[in-house]
């Protein structure tokens, strides 16, 4: 990478946690477009490094999770049997989150499937104080992976959603989701209290992803390209989220709210990271 001052980092980074392509990045700061890509692959590896290891023994009460979709290279329709390259089609982020202090301790990049429930489970489980109160959807996965992370030492309940037919609804239902008729609330394990039983604050949260990531747009031609620039890009969205961004509803960062840090972190502070 060529050597860049600390401002024009500052710069960098700044256009990369605002929702810019890499392409838009490049043209707004002057940095060249394969500095700005080495530039997010170290940092995002040094923000994911310092993140797992700073969110230990959370004193979480209710953790919501959920799962988003984006993909890497082309869709997974248009994977071509036999390509080679690792990654490309469909790729889905796992993301937990504190519903009382908006914290996101952990998240995970990988497939839809069981092994990603089992990884993500246990990376949460390993992360958390004491016990907690679960809510998910009605993924399958999450219901063995849960239990096999958490054991009997969870309250864990399920949102499941009931959705309406879109078969006949035009060509616009293509790009929005369908339509919620209703949801109800299942006890899987513990006693989680069904007041609290909701995913609302993780679903909210996938809409911050997808404005701060351009990666994530429905519609877009700056998806990722290799699965770890995916990852990287998560990670450096997370640790601006957590530490650098006021919450407009708690006015303080999530990591502030939950006794993590004292203060408000500039980005300087988290290029420092990369020291």
């Amino acid at each position: 990478m060529n050597k860049i001052s600390t401002e024009e980092r500052t710069r960098v980074v700044s256009c990369l946690v605002e929702g810019n392509s890499l392409r838009a990045t490049t043209r707004m700061t002057g940095v060249h477009r394969t500095t700005v890509m080495k530039l997010l692959a170290d940092l995002g590896k040094a923000c994911s490094e310092y993140q797992d290891i700073t969110f230990r023994n959370l004193t979480c009460k209710r953790v919501q999770c959920d799962e988003i979709w984006s993909f890497v290279g082309c869709k997974q329709k248009n994977v071509r049997k036999g390509d080679k390259r690792q990654g490309r089609g469909d790729v889905w982020t796992w993301t937990a989150i504190d519903a009382e202090t908006k914290l996101v301790p952990a998240w995970y990049v990988g497939n839809r499937d069981a092994g990603a429930a089992y990884h993500f489970m246990h990376d949460l489980a390993g992360r958390l104080a004491h016990r907690v109160q679960l809510t998910t959807d009605a993924h399958k996965p999450y219901l063995s992976a849960v239990e096999d992370a958490f054991g009997t030492e969870i309250d864990y309940a399920q949102l499941v959603k009931i959705y309406g037919n879109t078969i006949n609804q035009g060509p616009e239902a293509r790009y929005s989701p369908a339509q919620c008729m209703g949801a109800r609330k299942a006890h899987v394990i513990g006693k989680p209290a069904y007041a609290h039983v909701s995913t609302s604050i993780c679903e909210r949260n996938n809409l911050t992803m997808r404005m701060s990531m351009r990666r994530f747009t429905r519609l877009t031609n700056a998806f990722s390209k290799k699965v770890e620039n995916l990852e990287h890009a998560v990670a450096l969205h997370f640790m601006h989220y957590n530490f650098c961004r006021v919450h407009q509803s708690l006015r303080v960062t999530p990591a502030m709210e939950a006794g993590i840090a004292d203060h408000v972190w500039t980005l300087e502070e988290v290029i420092t990271l990369l020291d």
